[in-house]
């Protein structure tokens, strides 16, 4: 049975997450790291066992050339993930992806067009998808929910030092905005219950930190082409742990995180009835899905399906995210599709 060889990108938390899912599938073997520093790539394969079988590469092109190397796994920060994306499309690497795809829209459509002129499988880092709450709610909806006309996806995250990636997340050269940092998270939710397409965005938002080049909340409503309205809310500044809440009211019922309300599926029912499920709240130290991330992505490439999240489903994700950035910045509503020209 063919192993798939993958190759890791950078070294911080995210890519130790990857490794270990990658080396938990029967199909996959990581082959390749890739770091600034020789020292902490090897540090990271001694980290989890991978030994000789895996080369640490300085050099992001000459990692590029290994025949091992079947699958590019980008775990770097934010702005390097256009370039690298586009080498590994124009090297016929499967590549997955962590949020967010990039930092600009012109950037993003690059990469869409070297991914589908590649002809190569993608998937986007947002693992949400794999957490118990989210697969529950995906199964309860068309008979307990039903057609979604108002949903609620808040991201409420308050990064500090203690958190790896504070040092490069704060800085808008990186990080981006609240949206892009963490916040798309809850806009690929919002998309992946609606299941329509966008119209038009409205957002404001605020600044509390002064250690954050953005600002660090932003509250955002969404127009759907069915007549659905979103609200999607992210901050850095909650003064809370970590909070992701998913609410979705439909013409049978409704959710509010783990507690479901359809008293026409569920005879005499008189309160909320809690379901026993992970949600992403108790995710953040409990549960981190990749291994289930990476399985659908084997899945998808031995089999030859598309991903449930490739690069042109998450450009759509990334264009309501820059025109909520817009809108909060000029305080117009912002129509979509923007202009791809």
């Amino acid at each position: 049975m063919k192993k798939y060889g993958v190759m890791i990108v950078g070294t911080g938390w995210v890519s130790g997450e990857h490794i270990r899912a990658f080396e938990m599938n029967e199909h996959s073997q990581v082959v390749a790291i890739v770091s600034r520093s020789y020292e902490r790539g090897r540090a990271k394969a001694d980290e989890y066992h991978l030994g000789e079988r895996c080369k640490v590469y300085t050099s992001y092109d000459e990692a590029l050339k290994d025949p091992n190397v079947d699958i590019v796994c980008i775990c770097t920060p934010n702005d390097m993930h256009c370039e690298q994306t586009i080498k590994a499309a124009e090297a016929g690497k499967h590549i997955l992806i962590e949020k967010p795809v990039a930092l600009s829209w012109e950037d993003t459509l690059k990469m869409d067009a070297a991914v589908t002129k590649a002809g190569v499988k993608t998937l986007v880092g947002y693992v949400l998808h794999y957490n118990p709450l989210f697969m529950t709610a995906k199964k309860l909806q068309k008979d307990f929910i039903g057609n979604l006309f108002y949903a609620e996806t808040d991201y409420f995250h308050r990064v500090m030092s203690d958190i790896p990636c504070y040092e490069w997340t704060c800085k808008k050269s990186v990080g981006g905005s609240s949206l892009l940092a963490g916040g798309c998270h809850a806009v690929d939710a919002m998309r992946w219950f609606m299941q329509d397409e966008v119209v038009s965005v409205y957002a404001q938002s605020s600044k509390l930190r002064d250690d954050l080049e953005f600002d660090g909340t932003i509250s955002i409503i969404l127009k759907f082409k069915n007549g659905a309205v979103g609200k999607v809310g992210s901050s850095y500044d909650f003064i809370s742990p970590y909070v992701f809440n998913v609410h979705l009211c439909g013409d049978k019922g409704t959710l509010w995180n783990e507690k479901l309300w359809s008293p026409g599926m569920i005879p005499e029912q008189r309160d909320y009835m809690e379901l026993p499920v992970l949600t992403p709240n108790s995710g953040d130290v409990k549960h981190h899905p990749f291994p289930e991330e990476v399985a659908h992505f084997m899945d998808c490439i031995i089999n030859d399906r598309e991903t449930d999240c490739p690069l042109s489903d998450a450009v759509k994700t990334q264009e309501i995210v820059f025109a909520a950035d817009l809108s909060a910045a000029t305080g117009e509503v912002v129509k979509l599709p923007l202009p791809r020209g």
